[in-house]
């Protein structure tokens, strides 16, 4: 299973976009597709009986029409299947030490509400040591658009994995990236209402910011020549730039730093899981 994407089913309708937008990452990237299901970790509301046996049967059930879907949309990708017993947080974390990427489903509430996500997402988006994607049931069609949005707020070294995986997506699937870098003046906490629309030194710093950020962007464009990239560089909080900056996007990508407590997601995170109007790749970092 090493190197594969590897897709998390519940049985739900949200399992069918995670598996549609697995088998688009399989066959983009030349990666197998690893297909589990956690029979103890069924939705309480699914309408099968409680004994085990049925359980397992429903799984086989759940994993063969995956299969199904997965080979109908892209003929030539590697599908393997495995049910476990374990609770499905346990082992997806654990398929995460040997996997490219996870993804999952979550139950959307439309595009304003964004992402409903359970208990074994949040969890398994904490924990996991690959990069792990959340897609909205609503999805229908992977990378419908041909841009990559990606947060750039860590300094040197620390965001690398970040952008290696907003570039190697963006190159997989012909999409442009948009490198966006929130930025506040100084001060701006104390900031009120009635003073300057745009406070002394604040052109200054918007310069500053777009030279830091050419400047972080600058290996990633050697590296990747046939990636088309957009410097966005934003006054205001992280969170909501990103939001407004993925609008439009195929995909968002976000750190986060690895043994958080006690909060596994941090806030920035988090509001942009719940809100997103796309998927959202998390990416440990250091």
């Amino acid at each position: 299973m090493g190197g594969s994407v590897v897709v998390g089913l519940d049985g739900s309708g949200n399992s069918v976009p995670a598996v549609r937008w697995g088998a688009e990452e399989a066959a983009a990237r030349g990666l197998s597709l690893h297909l589990l299901h956690s029979w103890t970790s069924q939705p309480l509301d699914l309408p099968i009986a409680q004994e085990a046996e049925n359980k397992k049967r429903f799984g086989a059930e759940v994993l063969a029409a995956a299969e199904a879907t997965a080979l109908e949309l892209h003929p030539g990708i590697s599908v393997t299947t495995e049910q476990v017993p374990e609770p499905a947080v346990d082992a997806l974390v654990d398929r995460s030490g040997q996997a490219a990427m996870m993804v999952l489903g979550s139950r959307g509430h439309g595009a304003i509400a964004g992402f409903l996500l359970g208990s074994v997402s949040l969890h398994v988006l904490g924990r996991a040591e690959c990069p792990t994607i959340t897609v909205r049931e609503e999805e229908t069609v992977a990378y419908g658009r041909p841009e990559v949005v990606v947060g750039v707020q860590e300094p040197g070294t620390r965001g690398e994995a970040v952008l290696e995986f907003a570039f190697a997506a963006a190159e997989a699937h012909h999409a442009s990236v948009r490198a966006v870098r929130a930025w506040e003046p100084l001060g701006v906490r104390g900031y009120v209402p009635t003073a300057p629309a745009t406070p002394p030194g604040e052109d200054l710093s918007a310069v500053a910011e777009e030279k830091r950020l050419a400047g972080i962007l600058a290996p990633w464009r050697t590296k990747f020549p046939g990636v088309d990239v957009v410097e966005h560089v934003q006054r205001g909080r992280v969170a909501p730039v990103l939001l407004g900056a993925c609008s439009q996007a195929s995909l968002l990508v976000v750190g986060r730093r690895m043994q958080r407590t006690p909060m596994l997601l941090g806030p920035i995170v988090f509001a942009v899981l719940h809100h997103s109007f796309c998927p959202v790749a998390v990416v440990p970092r250091i």
